[in-house]
Order: structure tokens, then C-alpha cells, then sequence
């Protein structure tokens, strides 16, 4: 046994430090908010000690000190939050680094592309060698027409004024439409003699069959994934790290690819390289099941913190684009439709959804069913509904996404079907003023109906849907309990939450989408040790100070993986 001599204020102390003293791993936390997610009011405790990646006690002070035992290490949370680990109900990790590494077009207040003008002076400054060699394209993400100045999409012309000699390509903030240049036209191949794909539409010049540039839907998402792939190993490092990175800055230990396609094989990469920090969950598409989802990674348990959770359905498109497939016709239909165009299916044929629905029944894969319009949950319905029957229901945690326009005889087959619903009501700041100009006021106040799904007894989670807009979850509880657009109008008063109500939305019943449960979501004991620290208490801040809290420490299984 050792003994160690300190002098504190003219006093000798001697303590006796055994080996198994100084080995002690075990970690408290104290003197702050510390929210369980216990309970179906907020539960708090003074203290939590984690020991080994795993929370081992929470309760008093007091005991915390014996039961962590000599030699534990002591992190005072100064006032400060501590709440699990936060686990997004629905986002696209994969594409986090193309946020984090292209051209920011975002409008206000995100970034400030708010008129074309400014989308051309941003991809201008980012034209650089070095920023080109990571994909061969001069890229951005995130612009928003439903807020640009001229409320309208910006063509191949208007980024022919970036360049003309290579390629350009700009993502749409919802990920369901881009546009390229006149050069990026070529290199993809698409000219007056292309035709429309199934489930997507190449807009045209008016009076003539040339594309002008603006790609939708199944005409954009597989070359989005193509031009932005990282051109080398170098290149895919640094957008992996990037987009980690911003995911641990807003508190993220468990993070979604929501719709994986070719860039299910960057994942595999990463997880082979052993790169994540955090856990990171995979629903493979669909079109791509019979390539990734027999391979080892369609896995309960976490290969290199990486594993596949299920298969990803898209059965129509997204709201502020107007290709959300809706039984009423928008408002305003887009430039060249006719007054009753009301979006369109992404599978049109039922049978062949059915064929794709009862391929996850027969393996058991839980399916995560993208429907925005109140056609494509019809949709959904109808086909999944006779096979939940014919197989049965075993635990599936089958997921409604989005759901922006559900309606509340739609959330009534939901709740029989046991299915939960991943609803966005971030839409209510993002696009609620653009949402009462495409459908109606009486209508736009029932988007994202989070409480009266609640109400119903469905199990519910929201989410960012990032890269669409930032993963900062902060704003994502804040838009879930206010409810408020860009122009501060109330969207909805009826379907707020509360502040609590949405923080589980991102913890314990996120993880219960996911299976996790049981390992994470709730600070208790023999769970993991994956904690956020926050500046503020979402609980105690006023609703409108919400989407302004900082994430300071992300924490995954007891190690500090971003510290503010």
C-alpha cells in the first residue's frame, strides 16, 4: 500500500491508496439538473455515477459517494442539465458531412441564402481546387425556394453563372429535388431525349423539351448520391469525420440513416475502419435490400458501434416541394400543372408495394414507411394492413415518417396497426407559411399532429430529418412545444407538446423505436452511459429560449466524444 502526504491550510493528511483505488474507473455527476426520463412527469435525482460505459447508481449525493467507492472521479455539472443521450426519431447521417462540407444555403436563420442572388455569390466563394477535388462537382445544400426571394427554383442558367466548366449541383433543403448546370447536365447524361423516371420528373424549358436543370424526386435522389460521393479515401474520411462531428456538437449518441442507397457501402467502410464515435442505425431503401440486407450488419447488436435496423418504403414526396401525394389538390400547383394536381405516388402500383411490404413481413425487417400526403398514407394502409393480418404483428415497431398531412381517421388505423408515428414538426417554423399558401389555413393546422396522436394512445418520436434542416434537436423540441412559423404565427395551437413531452420524444421513446429501450433513452441503472450536458433545462427556460440551449459535453458510454 502506498501512502501520499498532502498539505492543505497547515494540515498533514495521509491517504492510503490501494492499487484497486487507484484503478477505480467510476465517474460521478452532481450539483445540477439531472432529468431521468422516468415517469410521466420530470424526474430528478442529485447524483448518477457511471462505471464502464454503463450508469451504475442515480439518486442522493450522498449515496453516489459510497456506492462509486475511493478514488472516482468527480465532474461537477455546475448548475448545468444533464438528460440521456439524445436519439433522433428520423435523419440521414450519411449526408450530415455533405451539410458540414458544402456550400451552406440555407436561408435565414440557418445560414442566408434568402434570394438567388446570394445562393450564386455562396457557390462562387466556395469554387476552390481543393473544395472541388472531394467530388468532382461544385456542390451546396439546403436551399429553400418556399423562402427565396423570388419564390421560385433557381435552373441551369441561373448556375451557369457560377460556371459553365464543370459541373454543379445544388440539393433542395427537403433532399427530394436538385439542380444542375448545363455542364452538370452532360456529365450526368440528360438531355431534351431523356425521359421521366418512375416516381420522379425532369422539369422542362417552356415551349421545348430541354431540361432546365431542375430534377425531382426519383429524377434527382440516385444522382444527389452520385455527384456528392467523396471521390477518394481521403475526401470520404473528412466528410465522415465532419459530419460526425456536427452530430456529437448537438448532442447525438445515437444517430439514423434513414434511407440508405449506394452510400450504405460508405457506412460499411467507416464501421470497417472502426471510425464511429456513436451508434448509427441503417434502413436500407427498398431498391437496395437484396444487396446489404443479408449481410452481417443486419444485426440486433451494434458491429463497431454500425449496424442495419430495417428497410426504408418512399411512397411519395415532400410538402414545400408540392410532390407529397394529397387527396385534395394544392392551391398552387406548381409552374406547367393543372389546377387539380395534387402530387404523385412514388409507387404507383399497389401491388408492387405490397410485393415490397411482404418481403419485410417475411424476414421480419422492420419497415420505416416515408408518407407525407394523406393519398400515400391511404396507400400505406391498404397494402400493409391484409398482410399484418396474414403474418401478424410480433413486436414489428413498423414506423409511419413524416405524416405531415395524416388525417385523424388515418391516425385511427395507425394506432390498430401498432404502428408508431416519426411526425415533423419542425415543418410548423421551416414551411408553416408556406403550408397555408399550398393547402389552407383549416388544413395546415392539423400538420404534424403530435397531440392528437398522443391522445390516441400511438407511440410517438419526432425528429430533424437533417440534412433538410441542421440536427440541431434543441429547435426541434422548441418547434414540437411552440409551434411558431417564420412569421410567428401559431400553427396549430391544438398539437403542441410540452417541453417534456418532446424531450422524450428524442430519448426514451426514440429508443424505443429503435429497439433500445432496454439500453438507452432513460438514466437508470444498467443502462449505457450516454449523456448530453446542456447549458440550460428545457424544462425550466421559457418555451421560446428552447431552441436557443447549447449542447456543452456529448457523452457516449462514459466518454466525453465533443466537448463545446
Amino acid at each position: 500500500m502506498k501512502k501520499i502526504l498532502v498539505l492543505l491550510l497547515g494540515i498533514t493528511i495521509i491517504y492510503s491508496c490501494s492499487k484497486t483505488e487507484k484503478l477505480n474507473k467510476a465517474t460521478v455527476y452532481y450539483n445540477g439538473d439531472i432529468i431521468t426520463m422516468v415517469g410521466e412527469s420530470p424526474n430528478y435525482v442529485e447524483a448518477l455515477v457511471e462505471k464502464e460505459g454503463k450508469i451504475v447508481f442515480t439518486g442522493s449525493s450522498n449515496k453516489a459517494m459510497q456506492f462509486a467507492g475511493k478514488g472516482h472521479n468527480m465532474i461537477d455539472l455546475d448548475g448545468k442539465t444533464l438528460v440521456p443521450g439524445f436519439i433522433d426519431g428520423h435523419c440521414h447521417f450519411a449526408n450530415f458531412g455533405g451539410q458540414a462540407i458544402g456550400a451552406q444555403l440555407l436561408a435565414s436563420p440557418d445560414a442566408n441564402v434568402d434570394d438567388i442572388e446570394t445562393l450564386i455569390s455562396v457557390l462562387k466563394q466556395w469554387n476552390t481546387p481543393e473544395n472541388r477535388a472531394l467530388t468532382g462537382w461544385i456542390f451546396g445544400t439546403g436551399f429553400d425556394d418556399s423562402v427565396l426571394k423570388e419564390k421560385r427554383f433557381p435552373t441551369k442558367h441561373d448556375l451557369d453563372l457560377v460556371s459553365t466548366e464543370f459541373p454543379i449541383i445544388v440539393v433542395h433543403i427537403s433532399g427530394h429535388f436538385a439542380v444542375v448546370n448545363s455542364k452538370g447536365l452532360d456529365e450526368l447524361g440528360i438531355n431534351a431525349n431523356t425521359k421521366d423516371p418512375e416516381g420522379g420528373l425532369i422539369r422542362r424549358e417552356k415551349n421545348s423539351n430541354e431540361p432546365n436543370g431542375v430534377l425531382e424526386e426519383l429524377a434527382a435522389i440516385p444522382f444527389m448520391l452520385q455527384a456528392i460521393a467523396p471521390k477518394s479515401e481521403e475526401a470520404l474520411i473528412k466528410f465522415f469525420d465532419a459530419g460526425q462531428h456536427m452530430a456529437l456538437s448537438y448532442g447525438y449518441t445515437t444517430a439514423q440513416e434513414g434511407r440508405a442507397m449506394q452510400n450504405q457501402e460508405i457506412l460499411v467502410a467507416m464501421a470497417e475502419k472502426d471510425k464511429y464515435k456513436i451508434d448509427v442505425i441503417s434502413y436500407v431503401d427498398y431498391m437496395f435490400v437484396d444487396k446489404y440486407m443479408t449481410s452481417k450488419w443486419n444485426n440486433k447488436n451494434y458491429i463497431n458501434k454500425f449496424r442495419i435496423g430495417g428497410i426504408k418504403v418512399t411512397l411519395d414526396g415532400s410538402p414545400q416541394g408540392r410532390t407529397a401525394w394529397r387527396t385534395q389538390p394544392y392551391l398552387i400547383p406548381p409552374e406547367g400543372m393543372p389546377h387539380d394536381y395534387s402530387g404523385y405516388p412514388a409507387i404507383p402500383n399497389d401491388s408492387v408495394l405490397t410485393s415490397i411490404f411482404e418481403k419485410g413481413f417475411k424476414n421480419n425487417w422492420q419497415i420505416l414507411t416515408h408518407t407525407n400526403g394523406d393519398a400515400a398514407v391511404d396507400q400505406l394502409i391498404r397494402t400493409m394492413k391484409p398482410l399484418q393480418k396474414k403474418y401478424g404483428f410480433n413486436d414489428r415497431r413498423d414506423v409511419i415518417i413524416h405524416g405531415q398531412y395524416i388525417r385523424k381517421d388515418q391516425l385511427n388505423d395507425a394506432k390498430e396497426m401498432h404502428m408508431i408515428a416519426s411526425l415533423f414538426p419542425l415543418h410548423t417554423f421551416y414551411w408553416g407559411d408556406w403550408h397555408t399558401e399550398l393547402i389552407g389555413d383549416s388544413l395546415v393546422q392539423n400538420i404534424s399532429p403530435v397531440k392528437t396522436a398522443l391522445n390516441k394512445g400511438i407511440d410517438v418520436t419526432i425528429h430533424s430529418d437533417a440534412p433538410v434542416a441542421l440536427p440541431n434537436l434543441m429547435r426541434v423540441i422548441w418547434t414540437a412545444a411552440a409551434r411558431t412559423s417564420r412569421s410567428g404565427k401559431i400553427i396549430g395551437p391544438a398539437e403542441r407538446i410540452t417541453p417534456y413531452e418532446a424531450l422524450k420524444a428524442i430519448t426514451i421513446w426514440s429508443a424505443y423505436q429503435h429497439f433500445e429501450e432496454d439500453k438507452k433513452g432513460s438514466l437508470e441503472n444498467g443502462k449505457l452511459a450516454d449523456l448530453v450536458i446542456l447549458d440550460k433545462n428545457p424544462l425550466k427556460v421559457t418555451i421560446e429560449e428552447i431552441k436557443d440551449i447549447q449542447v456543452l459535453k456529448t457523452i457516449k458510454e462514459g466518454k466525453i466524444v465533443f466537448e463545446k
